[in-house]
């Protein structure tokens, strides 16, 4: 359930963030788009008959992705072990290497809707019948997880050669990625670094004329473990990353590149050209201690990775318990909103808070951090804090509070898990809201705006674990001499005030006018201290309701989802 409130907005210094950064690097094109990731919903099982199944669900309920990530699995890999015995089933992927730039049989053969020889004509098939618009293709950074296959008549002209991951001291006093363990025994296949742009440009080359939009650049943080040899892992780092952003840019024509697994230092200042990337541990469904884990890191996360990278926030399942806790921590991200749901496995009560009916979603507009009373507490494993997110709209603030607790131990421990006492699951914690936890709130008030509540004034929110709220803070402006407004939003939307768009109040002798362009469709809810003697929207008289107790005015923004022109009359 989400509550919209209507606070002040009061002029101050605050020095927490910059977010002209954003402004000043390309945006990837997927990241406004309602989307679909393969990976929760096939591992690396992934197929092109398995894909044109889930569009086909997703579309019966009338949400279709416009963005898709084709994940692992979809490639030429081959095993060649190096070391005599078996191998657990689970780490078999992580020495498999590369053959070629093709896809594998799965994508090639008769399916169910057509016969694709290939998957240029399979990209064709989903985007002319399911309406996706944006198609990216998973990828490692060096190839796949193990490398490439140095036997490969394809991959020899790349001077590849087995070498073995060296972890450092600090990694391995903290948890050990189980990914690395095969990769120290088996060792990877290893580009010349020298070759490492020709490689990326015949990849990308390949996926761009298959109709392919860009890519998701997996398993980064491998190359600070085989600086060896190559003057260090800040060098070889930035060679790569260099070389993987300009084959992007030349072979996508757009920035469209997610960067993933690539928190590691040097990866981020050797970045100059990427604008998205991922903030935190993968979304693991089965794993019950790391639901709550999560949103919290991708919060804290982007205290630091916000001033360089729109945060991604990986996708979730719609059907899933934590779903609408995961949806109401996208809407704050002011990141991409995608799913991994399995065919037919979808809530769609959940998918349309955060997408609207043309597939496109309300962001917000900066990285969503927490506020800055949490900045200094633990409201994962502390058993007593709330987590409060932030984030701003163009007319409105927007505040998440979570309840994080029950999160294993931290740092995390491989094994580790919650010991609950039997009471634990009734735990009810409290914290409180002001309208100070907003930053950059002075961008949506004017100096006309009403102070409704004192800025050191709060309330008290009380939450279960796993609950969470959504608050909208919308400075009032005054209009003449007493009408007094201010626009909430889409208020059956997780981020309701991420559809105003435009807004402007005018008086004169005769009457006030309020006008708004609203983008979307539903139920528009605004805050009036009058009762307005009309509503329209696109010119055309619409019935509305208003509660003089709350000053709640309600109308319907029906039809299409593209910009409304709105104007109410007093």
């Amino acid at each position: 359930m989400a509550y919209q409130l209507d606070f002040s907005g009061t002029k101050n210094d605050y020095c927490l963030i910059n977010p002209g950064y954003w402004r000043s690097t390309k945006m990837p094109k997927h990241i406004d788009w309602f989307g679909w990731s393969t990976w929760d919903a096939f591992y690396i099982d992934v197929s092109a008959q398995g894909i044109t199944e889930g569009l086909k669900s997703f579309s019966s309920g009338g949400y279709s992705p416009k963005f898709l990530i084709i994940d692992d699995g979809w490639q030429n890999t081959v095993i060649e072990r190096q070391e005599d015995g078996e191998m657990p089933t689970n780490s078999a992927k992580f020495v498999a290497r590369l053959v070629n730039c093709e896809e594998n049989d799965k994508f090639k053969g008769f399916f169910s809707e057509i016969c694709c020889s290939d998957l240029s004509l399979f990209i064709k098939h989903v985007k002319e019948k399911y309406g996706v618009r944006v198609v990216y293709a998973w990828h490692a950074l060096i190839g796949y997880w193990g490398g490439v296959l140095p036997t490969s008549p394809v991959m020899g002209k790349y001077n590849p050669r087995i070498v073995y991951p060296i972890q450092s001291p600090g990694n391995l006093s903290n948890i050990v990625c189980g990914t690395i363990d095969p990769m120290e025994k088996e060792g990877i296949g290893f580009i010349e670094p020298s070759r490492i742009r020709e490689f990326y440009e015949d990849l990308h080359g390949y996926l761009a004329s298959c109709s392919v939009d860009g890519v998701k650049v997996d398993v980064q943080n491998i190359l600070e473990t085989l600086g060896s040899g190559y003057g260090g892992r800040v060098a070889l780092i930035r060679q790569y990353q260099e070389a993987l952003e300009e084959s992007v840019i030349k072979n996508f024509r757009a920035n469209n590149l997610i960067c993933s697994m690539s928190m590691n230092t040097e990866r981020i200042y050797s970045s100059k050209r990427g604008a998205a990337a991922r903030v935190s541990e993968d979304f693991m469904p089965n794993e019950p201690t790391f639901q709550t884990l999560h949103v919290a890191a991708v919060a804290f996360n982007s205290l630091l990775l916000g001033e360089i990278v729109v945060p991604d926030w990986d996708m979730f399942y719609s059907n899933h318990y934590t779903a609408d806790f995961h949806g109401a921590a996208r809407a704050l991200g002011g990141c991409a909103v995608y799913v991994s749901d399995k065919p037919g496995q979808h809530n769609f009560d959940i998918i349309k808070k955060l997408v609207l009916p043309d597939g496109s979603i309300l962001r917000a507009r900066y990285a969503g951090r927490p506020t800055r009373d949490c900045l200094f507490i633990d409201p994962v494993t502390d058993n007593k804090s709330l987590l409060k997110i932030w984030n701003m709209n163009k007319f409105s603030g927007i505040i998440g509070v979570f309840n994080c607790q029950r999160s294993g131990k931290w740092p995390p421990i491989a094994g580790a898990q919650w010991l609950a006492s039997p009471e634990s699951d009734t735990v009810v914690m409290s914290g409180y809201i002001s309208s100070m936890d907003v930053d950059f709130l002075e961008e949506a008030a004017d100096e006309s705006s009403l102070l409704t509540m004192p800025k050191e004034a709060s309330f008290e929110v009380s939450l279960g674990v796993l609950k969470f709220e959504i608050f909208t803070v919308s400075p009032i402006r005054v209009v003449g001499q007493s009408l007094k407004f201010a626009p909430i939003g889409l208020v059956d939307m997780y981020n309701s005030g991420a559809a105003v768009q435009y807004f402007e109040c005018r008086d004169n002798l005769s009457n006030s006018v309020v006008k708004l362009q609203v983008r979307g469709c539903g139920r528009f809810g605004a805050y009036s201290n009058k009762k307005p003697r009309s509503c329209s929207v696109d010119l055309q008289e619409e019935i509305f309701t208003y509660n003089a107790k709350d000053g709640l005015l309600i109308f319907n923004l029906g039809g299409q989802c593209s910009k409304r022109d709105v104007e109410i009359m007093y």
